[in-house]
């Protein structure tokens, strides 16, 4: 019998990654983080909640703050896809319909009922996005200092207010917007508002009426953002001719 003496490469041996025990351990990082703040998470915590080893952390993360790298980057991306869509859609709409105006709005036409659909949609879409990620907003505003990511939220935030502004100036050169309006103030207010949202969401234990969310951002969006009406015609009025007044007679005095 001849004994096999060959040495096998201990890499083709490792026990693969378990994609559920990645998922579990991701979901349990985010309970923790946003409990205990990012430095106060801890791995063994993290490993307990989700009834594994840290041996089984480190064969997915090489840190706690590579997963939570992991989880903001997986938050930017998404919502650059949904801005990316966003944009391709809007422009759509306008070759398919043209350019919503200020007497469209004025009366509601059914081309800006349509156009305003398409916002809340997009709008709801991001507001579940953000729920999604509720606590990854928390974590950044309160329980990343001291940690690398302390900046980030801010870099974040920055990233958006050029990209919303960017889009908001194109929809200005189309004709949909004001062009008056200063695009990176609209900008820094959608963002900021978006960012105290999270982190009201953060705080609650069951998902709002985030339809209501979207159809209030719309209104607020919408009827700030219109074109301005074409002032009316100024017309002179004429005054009336005053009738000709009889000329009083003076009474007689008697003698």
């Amino acid at each position: 019998m001849v004994n096999d003496r060959r040495v096998r490469n201990p890499a083709s041996m490792a026990r693969p990654a378990d994609p559920h025990a990645r998922s579990a351990l991701v979901s349990a990082a985010r309970r923790e983080f946003a409990r205990r703040g990012l430095k106060g998470a801890r791995i063994e915590d993290i490993t307990a909640a989700c009834g594994l080893s840290k041996g089984a952390f480190y064969l997915h993360f090489p840190s706690k703050e590579a997963l939570f790298g992991e989880v903001v980057g997986a938050f930017e991306s998404g919502l650059m896809e949904m801005n990316g869509r966003r944009m391709a859609r809007m422009e759509g709409f306008f070759q398919t319909h043209g350019i919503p105006g200020a007497q469209d709005r004025i009366e509601r036409s059914d081309r800006y009922l349509r156009f305003l659909q398409l916002e809340k949609e997009h709008d709801l879409e991001a507001l579940d996005w953000v729920w999604e990620f509720r606590d990854v907003s928390l974590v950044l505003t309160s329980g990343s200092q001291g940690t690398e990511f302390e900046s980030l939220l801010w870099r974040v935030t920055d990233a958006q207010v050029e990209r919303i502004s960017h889009d908001f100036r194109r929809l200005q050169e189309a004709g949909a917007m004001d062009p008056e309006l200063d695009a990176r103030i609209f900008a820094s207010i959608i963002v900021g508002s978006f960012l105290l949202l999270s982190t009201q969401m953060a705080r609650l234990d069951e998902k709002p009426d985030l339809n209501a969310w979207a159809n209030t951002l719309q209104r607020l969006c919408q009827e700030g953002t219109r074109p301005a009406s074409p002032a009316p015609s100024k017309r002179v009025a004429r005054r009336p001719r005053a009738a000709a007044e009889k000329p009083r007679k003076t009474p007689r005095k008697r003698s």
